[in-house]
């Protein structure tokens, strides 16, 4: 019964570590990180994605739709094409 359970236990073994070999050999896809830029004026009240100026803490904090000093993240090259009621988007804060 002994030698039959220290078998089990051996077979056990040698399946996990071929389990974690195979595991360490395989290719993980590389994550893919798309270049954003800071694009002020274009988020809807309560959307942006940080500081809305003086007096405000983070995300969400926009007390308006298109709030010149509320910037939301786009993709890197975008903002500039972005047009709003209010007009385009804009890399620096703007007066609303």
């Amino acid at each position: 019964m002994n030698a039959r359970n220290l078998a089990t236990v051996a077979v056990s073994l040698s399946a996990l570590v071929a389990g974690v070999a195979l595991a360490q050999s395989s290719q993980m896809p590389e994550k893919k990180t798309t270049a954003v830029e800071k694009c002020y004026g274009v988020s809807k009240a309560g959307q942006n994605d940080c500081k809305a100026g003086a007096g405000t803490t983070c995300a969400g904090t926009a007390k308006m739709d298109y709030q010149g000093n509320a910037w939301k993240n786009v993709p890197a090259g975008t903002c500039t094409s972005i047009k709003t009621p209010k007009g385009m988007g804009s890399l620096t804060p703007t007066m609303s």
